[in-house]
């Protein structure tokens, strides 16, 4: 029963996804439709585009190891999406026709700010894919029992397929059935989980009393306050979000739509994260990262097991065919056009960007099964967005006015910082390297804007 369930679902997504995909003419369709979506449908597709794997199972993991701390770090992400939705969103109308990131910097920043943009994004956006890949083999292995390399093949060829043929409009659709499963399923896992345990003061009695205290003797103030400015700043308006804030039907509709995922992200990462307090009250000596797995498959019921399984599968795939589109556009509108002496026509580019996406996705499903560990040099690139792209873009979209000058010291003094920090002082007191990243850049920023002013160059 839970495997035919696990198969509707799959097979569901597949032809939801292929349907959505009909009437796609031009890049602009491919990549941000007809930018008429409702907050509500924006709330949706932006909530299951950044829960993944890492927001899941890995929250799951991670409180199994160092308690709730994890849970109120991971509220850093949730404050970011409400500061978007306030200061942000609402400012998006003047660039209404820009389809991706780099649109916005060339604004500003010129054609060298665009296809640098451009460049980190497609190398973040792969090296994510490249992560929710090989967590996709890792979720059918564990809740289905095929092989990781045939979970890898069937979870990825779906996503792979819908993607490439239907662009943002079927990751659109396919995100919003993603995103009522999992926002049904978690918290169905969590209640039964508790109930099995015996009722919440039960789980309370049986997990040592550090996992319950904010700070304990794996997590210090300072080492809290680095996580949380790290998942606040880590993956603030990166490619798919961006999109998100791009695609609606108007700003109003943009920011709410940014408010709302905020909000729901608050007690969702709290549900994720109880689920490993559960798995850890049941079995202290578990493997951390069989927390969610372990009470999804001794716990649940059949039937309820399947839908929670699809739910779990879902949201690994409603991450990975958002990074796999943003890529392909990534490429194409920020790279490839800027570097041609006249663009793509519009029937090239679409077809280059539905190539680059299938590129990428099967470049994703090799390195997964292949090379595991490559994904941690892809996603060693993860750490240059922020301390490169974040305090400019911010800039551009409040209204600041700079130029490229400006933009290319604030970058390199946030590459510097990371990487002194990070790779040779080993990050000091346990503060990220990302988060120096992101303060060099903006003090560099804001001098290098202030002198410009002065001598009238801001321009």
């Amino acid at each position: 029963m839970d495997n035919i369930i696990v198969v509707a679902y799959l097979l569901g997504v597949l032809v939801l996804g292929l349907w959505a995909g009909r009437g796609i003419r031009s890049l602009q369709d491919y990549s941000v439709v007809h930018r008429n979506y409702s907050s509500w449908v924006i709330f949706a597709t932006l909530a299951a585009s950044f829960i993944g794997g890492g927001f899941s199972s890995g929250n799951a993991a991670k409180v199994f190891v160092f308690g709730i701390a994890n849970i109120v770090a991971l509220w850093g992400f949730s404050l970011k999406e409400l500061l978007i939705a306030a200061f942000v969103a609402p400012r998006t109308g003047p660039f209404r026709d820009c389809i991706s990131v780099g649109g916005i910097m060339r604004r500003q920043y010129g054609k060298t700010g665009q296809v640098i943009t451009g460049l980190l994004g497609v190398l973040v956006c792969a090296g994510i894919t490249g992560a929710q890949v090989g967590a996709m083999g890792t979720v059918f292995h564990t809740f289905v029992g095929t092989s990781r390399e045939w979970g890898i093949a069937i979870g990825c060829g779906i996503v792979i397929a819908y993607s490439t043929f239907g662009g943002m409009n079927a990751v659109v659709m396919t995100d919003i059935l993603q995103f009522i499963l999992l926002a049904v399923t978690m918290p169905m896992a969590l209640w039964l989980g508790i109930r099995h345990v015996g009722g919440v003061e039960a789980l309370v009695q049986a997990v040592p009393p550090g996992h319950l205290n904010l700070f304990n003797e794996h997590m210090t103030p300072i080492t809290l306050a680095s996580l949380f400015l790290s998942f606040m700043l880590g993956e603030t308006l990166v490619p798919p979000y961006v999109q998100r804030l791009l695609v609606s039907r108007t700003p109003r509709a943009t920011a709410e739509g940014s408010l709302y995922a905020g909000l729901f992200s608050i007690p969702f990462f709290a549900v994720t994260g109880l689920i490993g307090l559960v798995a850890l009250a049941i079995r202290p000596d578990l493997n951390s990262n069989q927390a969610l797995p372990f009470v999804v498959q001794t716990l649940l019921p059949v039937g309820i097991k399947g839908l929670v399984i699809a739910g779990v599968i879902s949201i690994v795939m409603s991450s990975a065919d958002s990074f796999l589109n943003a890529a392909s556009v990534a490429l194409i509108g920020d790279v490839i056009n800027p570097l041609r002496k006249q663009e793509l026509a519009d029937h090239h580019g679409l077809w280059i960007a539905k190539i680059t996406t299938l590129l990428v996705g099967l470049g994703a499903v090799l390195f997964a099964m292949k090379i595991e560990n490559v994904l941690d040099i892809l996603l060693f690139t993860y750490n240059f967005w922020a301390p490169v792209v974040l305090v400019p873009l911010v800039a551009t979209l409040l209204g600041i006015k700079a130029n490229r000058k400006t933009f290319l010291v604030g970058a390199l003094c946030g590459v510097a910082a990371l990487s002194i920090w990070h790779w040779l002082l080993k990050d000091p007191q346990g503060i990220d390297g990302l988060v120096v990243g992101v303060l060099a850049n903006l003090l560099a920023f804001s001098a290098m804007h202030q002198i410009d002013r002065l001598t009238g160059l801001e321009e």
